[in-house]
């Protein structure tokens, strides 16, 4: 049973897909549109501070702000069926989709950020027939290049030339096995840079950005859940390549990117626009553009949930 906290809101705390989820359903359920569903990046963060810092612009609207199993207030990946070896997308999405008919919703929109921008197309892909549309904001897709990107941003950072390991791997990779590039390009980047500063550098405009998001983590409790980007890794994460099944939704797409995100602009936005058909929104602003420009971000996102 949820803990009601207000006429409109609930907070749950569920036993679903062999995990226990942590889900809070907030705004009005009678406006005859989709609710959207808030899926966080990371992988392993949870929703807290984007229902904190960007909440009071949806509150028109209802929204699902989904922990992902193993994340925020969701239960450990340890006490899952599944385990906390190791953790795929497919999972992630039967997460999404038991969520779904657990509260007996019709269609939804998936809003996915980084890491759970993947999350919302592979839904979009998987259950059309329950996806309204898809949002995405600052997507990642293709992880053997976010990898490159990451070695590249460290490298220069450091001035020292790129040291690509790809190409000497796949040379000494025996026949009929896969070369792990992108693990090895990962190991390297932060080799030369920890992996906290590199990605400060990259998707942080200015350090007020980075505190003010800080400062929501500290008031929040939460913690970024290593266990769960461990167990993505041990599944093969940065090998992983969704660019061939963005052709293969159906449903309209919506990108908002972060022009100073260099982990995900221009190349991974660029994926999704160029096989999903995504349209396209650019912002002056970095990783979480709701830090940045929170009205501009407002405008853009109001104006994919109604297009």
């Amino acid at each position: 049973m949820p803990r009601m906290t207000t006429d409109f809101d609930a907070v749950y705390e569920e036993r679903l897909n062999g995990a226990n989820l942590y889900f809070e359903v907030v705004g009005p359920a009678d406006l005859g549109e989709p609710p959207i569903v808030f899926l966080h990046g990371g992988p392993g963060y949870n929703s807290y501070s984007f229902h904190s810092l960007f909440g009071e612009h949806l509150e028109h609207r209802q929204v699902i702000y989904l922990d992902q199993r193993g994340s925020g207030r969701s239960g450990p990946l340890e006490d899952t069926e599944q385990g906390d070896e190791a953790l795929d997308l497919d999972t992630l999405v039967d997460d999404v989709e038991a969520v779904r008919e657990f509260l007996g919703l019709g269609t939804i929109i998936p809003l996915g950020h980084g890491f759970g921008a993947l999350i919302a197309l592979e839904y979009a892909r998987r259950y059309p027939v329950h996806t309204a549309r898809v949002v995405v904001v600052n997507p990642w897709v293709h992880f053997p290049e976010l990898a490159y990107t990451l070695l590249a941003e460290a490298s220069a950072l450091r001035s020292v030339p790129v040291d690509d390991p790809a190409d000497r791997l796949r040379a000494e990779t025996p026949q009929g096995q896969h070369p792990a590039v992108g693990a090895a390009r990962i190991e390297a980047a932060f080799a030369l840079l920890n992996a906290r500063d590199l990605l400060n550098a990259m998707q942080f405009t200015d350090a007020a950005s980075r505190m003010h998001l800080e400062f929501a983590d500290v008031e929040g409790q939460l913690l970024s859940a290593g266990e769960v980007q461990q167990a993505l890794v041990n599944q093969g994460l940065w090998e992983f390549e969704y660019p061939p099944f963005l052709t293969e939704i159906r449903r309209p797409v919506f990108i908002i990117a972060g022009a100073q995100d260099r982990t995900s602009y221009p190349e991974q936005v660029q994926w999704v626009a160029d096989l999903a058909g995504g349209d396209v929104t650019v912002l002056d602003a970095g990783h979480y553009p709701w830090l940045d420009d929170e009205e501009a971000f407002a405008e853009a996102l109001e104006e994919a949930l109604e297009r």
